[in-house]
């Protein structure tokens, strides 16, 4: 049976090399469009439009989806000045709570480690196995506490994962001593006006569930093995998904092959698509069977 380094060895070096061609414009159109539907729902908040209550779950979709970008740039591949990628993961984690250095060396463990039982850290307690579990995870809130208790510990240097490099942990805790202090003003910001509630905190309270469900899809019931076709799941939605997720549906060939940036994916899938081995068709269709075996 195939695995996803007998599909790697089959592409040809130039062939390679054009799917992992970076562009800063690609990059900076998606962006532009991202944050532009960002500050236009957050700019209608603000101005308190009739029924503008409604706007709030759509904005904190637009914002806990920065998730996905964050994530890119992890991998520097969204824009082709590697500092670029950088900058944007840095406020893309400062606005969903999740200090972007550390989260390099995380996803880099994920990635090496994927969907390994004692090895891949997103294994660490995250999957929901029973009804109540799933409830409690689709939440958010375990996700919250677990993030401001990562941004404390950085913050007095006292994290200390084994995928964590110690030469990076200055870099790590300087930058979670920055967001916290941000986080700070922010907090006394609310003395005087409540706009930051409005247009950030509580959307992204209430956008956080789309985003776990969202992520349970990538991996959650994959086999425990290394080959990439069978630990990882893709799943086929529809554009408006595909955009917010800055093609992360398309999770298989992102695993398979990291280097290629989100707007060559979906090439890499025409490619890869009779590999595919674990697929699902939307996240509805996800979550129902995924709770259907939990349920047995």
């Amino acid at each position: 049976m195939a695995d996803h380094r007998d599909f790697l060895s089959g592409l040809s070096p130039d062939h390679k090399a054009d799917l992992t061609r970076t562009s800063d414009w690609a990059g900076l159109i998606h962006l532009a469009l991202h944050g532009g539907l960002i500050a236009l729902f957050g700019t209608l908040i603000a101005l308190q439009i009739p029924l503008w209550p409604l706007l709030l779950p759509v904005q904190g979709i637009l914002i806990v989806f920065l998730f996905t970008l964050e994530h890119e740039c992890t991998h520097r591949t969204p824009f082709r000045s590697p500092a670029l990628s950088d900058w944007v993961g840095r406020v893309s984690g400062l606005l969903i709570f999740l200090p972007f250095e550390w989260f390099r060396y995380f996803h880099l463990a994920h990635h090496r480690f994927t969907n390994i039982p004692g090895q891949d850290p997103e294994l660490e307690g995250t999957k929901p196995r029973t009804p109540g579990q799933w409830i409690l995870h689709v939440s958010g809130l375990p996700l919250w506490r677990a993030n401001l208790a990562l941004i404390l510990r950085l913050t007095t240097d006292r994290e200390r994962a084994a995928y964590l490099p110690e030469r990076a942990l200055p870099r790590m805790n300087r930058e979670a001593r920055i967001m916290l202090g941000l986080y700070a003003l922010a907090a006394m910001s609310l003395w005087w006006s409540p706009l930051l509630l409005w247009v950030w905190l509580l959307p992204i309270v209430i956008g956080q569930p789309f985003l776990r469900l969202y992520l349970l899809a990538e991996h959650g019931d994959c086999a425990f093995v290394a080959n990439m076709f069978e630990n990882t799941r893709t799943t086929f939605t529809n554009a408006l998904i595909r955009f917010l997720a800055w093609n992360m549906p398309y999770h298989v060939e992102h695993h398979v092959f990291p280097a290629v940036p989100f707007h060559r994916l979906p090439d890499l899938h025409q490619l890869m698509r009779q590999n595919l081995k674990v697929t699902a068709r939307g996240y509805t269709t996800f979550t129902r069977d995924y709770l259907a075996r939990r349920l047995r």
